[in-house]
């Protein structure tokens, strides 16, 4: 049986898998966030990931925005079966603009960590339109996750270089991804009207496209 490991984005948690549908015959396993060191990359946090879960040759993994850069970052360091990344980016050249600004100017670094708690209606228009409880499960997960480790993950996000796409990367986007534009997106699976939160507010498209690269 293929293991199959999924890891939310940054602000979230697996609760973010909750409408996607893996078939039969695969064991499941969400990545819960771990405490980081300071200092980590991502390819150092990634390292963790693989110790903690027992990632292993041959394992499938999923990742969401920062999620699927985690997951580019394992599939260097193990060999995967798939690693499937959604609105997510595989390189920097994949990257958006705002990147190199808060490389320069990390202003997140100044900020009170709970903070960034209850920002939500802020980053809520960068996700598109939402009900009211897409709303409230993205405040939710935001208002959960641990203040130290978001703006951990922001620094570390921003000084991603990564060039390197290993063997086996899948990639689905929506064209309406504003944290990331789909004109900077390569070879990805396109979800017309996909948003940076497709994967739990337009899961029966994402569904289908998964299901069909599970299945090479």
């Amino acid at each position: 049986m293929s293991t199959v490991f999924l890891i939310a984005g940054l602000g979230a948690d697996t609760r973010l898998y909750n409408n996607i549908d893996i078939p039969s015959g695969y064991e499941v396993i969400p990545v819960d966030w771990i405490d980081p060191n300071k200092t980590d990359t991502l390819k150092d946090y990634a390292q963790k990931l693989i110790y903690q879960y027992n990632i292993t040759r041959g394992s499938i993994v999923i990742g969401t925005s920062l999620g699927g850069m985690l997951t580019i970052e394992i599939a260097k360091l193990v060999p995967l079966n798939k690693a499937i990344l959604i609105s997510s980016i595989k390189t920097i050249d994949e990257a958006p603009g705002y990147f190199k600004v808060f490389k320069k100017l990390p202003v997140f670094k100044i900020l009170p960590g709970k903070m960034f708690n209850s920002m939500g209606f802020i980053i809520k228009p960068l996700f598109g339109k939402m009900t009211d409880g897409d709303a409230w499960l993205l405040n939710d997960m935001l208002s959960n996750t641990p203040p130290a480790f978001i703006k951990w993950a922001m620094g570390a996000v921003v000084k991603w270089d990564n060039k390197t796409i290993p063997p086996n990367v899948y990639h689905i986007h929506g064209d309406k991804d504003l944290m990331f534009p789909y004109k900077n997106i390569n070879n990805a699976e396109l979800v017309k009207g996909g948003t940076h939160i497709m994967v739990y507010n337009m899961a029966k498209q994402v569904n289908k496209l998964l299901k069909n690269i599970l299945k090479k």
